[in-house]
């Protein structure tokens, strides 16, 4: 089922210029949903728009957030591109594959991450998603400026199948604000009851923790069922 209007979410971008050029090749290829985390020249950019090429209207509605967790509150589901193998067990779709490889609900909204110039994604924002989402290159040299992974991500998906989105009848995802409030409240609880030691050991055990359920998909009716079991077992 094709993914329908996705979020762009460029994470750490270094450089002016480069979201500059992010937001002409969305504009290019019909995508308007841009967020930025935390951009290291801070925002608004005189460079981003002059690099933009035009595309300043989309750079004007880009909305910034501190956290990646701020920024894909909203979203159901979540992609991190990396070309990198990670020590997480998360689902890989390769970039072909994206626009059919899940039934993708009207009510969804998706949420696509790209990391910073130099180091791409850092393990804590990919631990937050739900698919790793590579792009098959190269083997020996598969490294891409910011802009050309989000013309390659917005073309594919520009040129995929016109299949509308449905009804499934299952119930979407939950969001990930309501994921997060609930993994936040059991790391307090594992804190409290000393599961998460070694100290110096907690953000891995985290982020194993996180993989665990992100990976699960769950609705917002299993999530508040979670929820409730925390609470009980609080007591």
């Amino acid at each position: 089922m094709q993914i329908l209007s996705p979020t762009l979410i460029l994470v750490n971008p270094q450089l002016g210029e480069n979201i500059g050029m992010c937001a002409r090749a969305m504009l290019n290829c019909g995508f308007t949903q841009l967020r930025l985390v935390a951009p290291r020249d801070g925002w608004p950019s005189e460079s981003a728009i002059k690099a933009s090429a035009g595309a300043d209207a989309l750079l004007e509605q880009a909305t910034v957030f501190d956290t990646v967790a701020e920024a894909i509150a909203d979203c159901t589901t979540v992609y991190a591109t990396t070309a990198r193998q990670r020590a997480m067990n998360k689902p890989v779709v390769e970039l072909p594959a994206l626009p059919t490889h899940r039934a993708v609900a009207p009510q969804e909204h998706i949420g696509i991450l790209f990391g910073a110039e130099r180091s791409g994604l850092e393990n804590e924002a990919i631990a937050l998603a739900d698919y790793v989402l590579t792009i098959p290159l190269n083997p020996d040299f598969s490294s891409l400026n910011l802009a050309q992974a989000v013309l390659l991500v917005c073309y594919t998906l520009m040129h995929s199948a016109p299949v509308a989105a449905v009804d499934t009848g299952l119930e979407p995802p939950a969001d990930k604000a309501q994921l997060l409030h609930f993994l936040n409240r059991l790391e307090s609880s594992l804190i409290d009851k000393g599961f998460l030691f070694p100290e110096e050991k907690r953000p891995l055990m985290m982020r194993n923790i996180q993989t665990l359920f992100t990976r699960a998909q769950l609705s917002t009716q299993e999530v508040q069922t979670l929820e409730g079991i925390l609470t009980a077992l609080r007591r």
